[in-house]
């Protein structure tokens, strides 16, 4: 039985790979200090033998002394605009870099191989579509959006430099958009937005045209990607994207909630934020490749299962 330490463990993404790696039959150390994920999204684990819950920010060391970690899950940050931009950017910029490097000296300790959660958000507004692993990204250093998209650029710089300086067994996959339970109603991202709307009959908010694209991965399918990464031969240390290759524009996403939710809603249109990139589609032939990887559940499936985890949660305005 392996012991896997999960940061940003009961975040959206990091609640979802806690239970996987459980079912698998993993001791889990899910470790957050719960500014944008909650307990409730990990309810169902905290009783079980192989679950432990650590309250604690990334930003200051970690120190597990009874425990003997053998993988690292680096999912702890900030993941949408509302909670990285704004008052909480310093915060954020903070957990990506003294985050990673915590965590990168933890793994060092312990012998332990180490997964960054990175993103498709380092290739900033891109000039590559689709865009590959070896394309370096057009990002504006000291916009709204620097925070994350800068922070998440240096921790993959840090963790590069363990591998190389120091031989850290290290893997860096690059997500794209994702979406499906325990998805906070709050959060600000695209589809939790229009699916809250949907169903509290308000109009569906679209910034910009609606013609900017996307590609959503449900989450089953992220998480798969990212448990395939860690398990990989040491040699392949990524980075990989780990997304849908399926784009959609924004203002079709909307029509489809609307269509299944059947509220009889309308779209507004406001104006675009700064910095919002214009198109995003991951390329996802080296995962394909050497993670024998690909997505396998179609938009239409994942949203059919989102809307019905919201139906069960107040959606706020």
């Amino acid at each position: 039985m392996k012991t896997i330490l999960v940061t940003g463990g009961t975040g959206f993404l990091g609640s979802n790979l806690c239970v996987r790696l459980i079912q698998e039959g993993n001791r889990v150390v899910c470790v957050d200090n719960n500014y944008t994920g909650t307990l409730d999204n990990v309810q169902d684990l905290l009783a079980h033998p192989n679950f432990t819950f650590v309250l604690h920010d990334v930003c200051n060391p970690l120190v597990l002394e009874n425990e003997n970690i053998n993988q690292i899950y680096n999912l702890a940050c900030p993941a949408s605009p509302i909670a990285y931009q704004g008052k909480h950017s310093i915060e954020t910029t903070k957990t990506c870099v003294l985050g990673a490097l915590n965590m990168l000296e933890l793994a060092r300790k312990h012998g332990a191989t180490i997964l960054q959660a990175s993103t498709s958000e380092i290739y900033g507004e891109p000039q590559v579509h689709p865009q590959v692993e070896s394309y370096w990204g057009n990002v504006n250093p000291i916009g709204v959006r620097s925070c994350y998209d800068e922070g998440k650029r240096v921790a993959e710089s840090l963790f590069f430099d363990f591998w190389r300086h120091y031989g850290v067994d290290i893997r860096v996959a690059r997500i794209f958009n994702s979406y499906g339970p325990n998805m906070s109603p709050t959060d600000g991202r695209v589809v939790s937005n229009f699916i809250c709307q949907a169903m509290a009959g308000d109009n569906i908010t679209i910034y910009g045209d609606g013609t900017q694209t996307r590609s959503f991965c449900y989450v089953d399918d992220t998480i798969d990607g990212l448990v395939r990464l860690m398990n990989s031969e040491r040699e392949i240390v990524g980075p990989v994207n780990i997304g849908n290759p399926n784009e959609i524009m924004v203002k079709d996403l909307a029509q489809m909630i609307v269509d299944r939710i059947g509220s009889g809603c309308r779209v507004v249109y406001c104006d675009l934020p700064s910095d919002d990139p214009t198109q995003r589609k991951p390329d996802i032939t080296m995962a394909k490749q050497i993670l024998k990887w690909e997505p396998k559940v179609s938009l239409e499936e994942g949203l059919g299962k989102t809307i019905s985890y919201f139906s069960g949660k107040i959606c706020k305005k």
